[in-house]
């Protein structure tokens, strides 16, 4: 086994070079990094016997090295399972596993912790490998079947134990789901042992991955464990607009991130004013506030007759608002200069684009005025030659036409038109004879005046 990121084989002595963790996610999904692997310990310490094993997807379980097996991070080892064994790979072990324990609730004699067999060999690798690549058919089927049943779910995953004997479905369903007949057909389908867990939404788009609106792989298939409630209110608290498109993640459900900075924005927010509507009292009218800068600690104002709006520093804001409290007008507001360097810098970039592009910045608009008298000719042109083609669709049809046809004209004989070959007229009626052909040039011969 190696590791596609920092290219370490795991099954040497020190394990892969980053602990355990890799910046670009390469060794496995939900990294741990093993902070005390360089702790040197007492020459009697006897280590922790349980490790931390990873399956496929964002899946841990606890097992006990019972055999005392020297194992390191990323080595394939073979598990008991209630039929059969499995196979998985060593996530973290030593003293830090104590901590993850304590994170999940788990004591250290719990009854569901299970045994390390020994390590996996060839053969094991193998078939762990075969029961992978058989697990795409046997999803597409089970879907199928899903399907003809007409079972509100939604399968989105598979795993199939290492030993080729069982298969664990993983679906997400709104309401309950009778599986009995579903089960029935799956065991006499693949012929394997059934078992249906359902997981979330958060916990499917953790086990699927993918890549965020951010440019990086999920938070909960890499590093995201525990799943707290987000609500819209962390949205309103950092004047994000609530906009179900962009706040919503692939499982559907409010983005976690939205949690991450809420404690910074709740600070801040402890000095604005807790009024809805902020409204100062000015020599020059009243001013109300519009729109508010957390971060920064800036606040927009606008006077109820004037469309310019006026920034001003919170601090400002706050002394004002005292004023009024003990009934005395603020000053006229004047308004700061914000990111005098940004604009600046704008200024600058935008008239080196002038000087590169030429003297006269207009000077397209004249090949454009060009381009268009063009354009709306060839369009006229155009419906002058389909209105000449229908007046003369409609003679040869016997329909009238918009000008009047003159009654002394006779027909002229088709054997008097010169031969161009045996290609079909397309102007001639459905029900007609077919063997009139077009002239050498043009449009169909019309009718001949007298």
């Amino acid at each position: 086994m190696g590791c596609g990121s920092c290219g370490t084989t795991t099954g040497k002595p020190g394990g892969c070079k980053s602990n355990g963790t890799c910046g670009t996610s390469g060794c496995n999904k939900l990294n741990v990094y093993d902070w005390l692997s360089d702790v040197a310990l007492p020459d009697d310490y006897k280590p922790f016997n349980i490790i931390e094993i990873r399956f496929k997807g964002s899946r841990k379980e606890f097992f006990r090295n019972t055999a005392d097996l020297e194992l390191y991070t990323g080595d394939p080892v073979i598990l008991d399972s209630d039929s059969g064994y499995d196979l998985g790979h060593v996530s973290v072990s030593g003293e830090l596993v104590r901590l993850q324990l304590k994170k999940r609730g788990i004591t250290e004699n719990s009854d569901q912790i299970k045994n390390i067999q020994r390590k996996a060999s060839e053969r094991d690798i193998e078939k762990y490998l075969e029961a992978k690549f058989r697990e795409a058919k046997v999803l597409e089927r089970a879907r199928t079947l899903a399907l003809e049943l007409r079972l509100e779910m939604k399968l989105s995953d598979i795993e199939i134990q290492g030993d080729n004997r069982k298969v664990i479905f993983f679906y997400t369903a709104e309401n309950r789901v009778d599986f009995r007949e579903l089960i029935r057909k799956y065991a006499d389908e693949f012929k394997l042992r059934i078992e249906m867990r359902q997981i979330g939404y958060r916990q499917e788009a953790a086990r699927l991955g993918g890549i965020g609106s951010c440019g990086r792989e999920l938070c909960c298939s890499t590093w995201l464990t525990d799943f707290k409630m987000v609500n819209t209110s962390a949205a309103r608290y950092q004047n994000l607009s609530i906009n179900m498109l962009k706040l919503s993640g692939q499982c559907g459900k409010l983005k976690c991130c939205l949690n991450f900075e809420l404690d910074t924005y709740m600070d801040a927010l402890e000095e604005f004013p807790k009024a809805k509507t902020v409204r100062l009292d000015t020599t020059s009218g009243t001013a109300i506030m519009l729109k508010t800068d957390i971060l920064k600690r800036l606040a927009w104002f606008a006077y109820d007759d004037r469309p310019n709006w006026i920034c001003l520093p919170l601090d400002t804001v706050n002394a004002y608002l005292k004023m009024n409290e003990r009934g005395e007008k603020a000053p006229e507001l004047i308004p700061i200069v914000v990111e005098e360097k940004t604009n600046a810098m704008v200024n600058s970039s935008t008239s080196a684009t002038i000087d590169l592009a030429g003297d006269d910045i207009t000077r397209m608009d004249h090949k454009q005025r060009g381009n268009n008298s063009r354009s709306n000719n060839n369009f006229r042109a155009r419906g002058n030659n389909n209105q000449d083609n229908r007046n003369n669709n409609n003679r040869q049809q016997g329909r009238p036409s918009d000008r009047p046809a003159n009654t002394n004209a006779k027909p002229v004989n088709s054997a008097e038109r010169p031969h161009q070959g045996d290609r079909p007229n397309n102007n001639r009626n459905n029900g007609g004879p077919s063997n009139i052909k077009k002239g050498p040039s043009g449009p169909p011969p019309s009718i001949k005046p007298n």
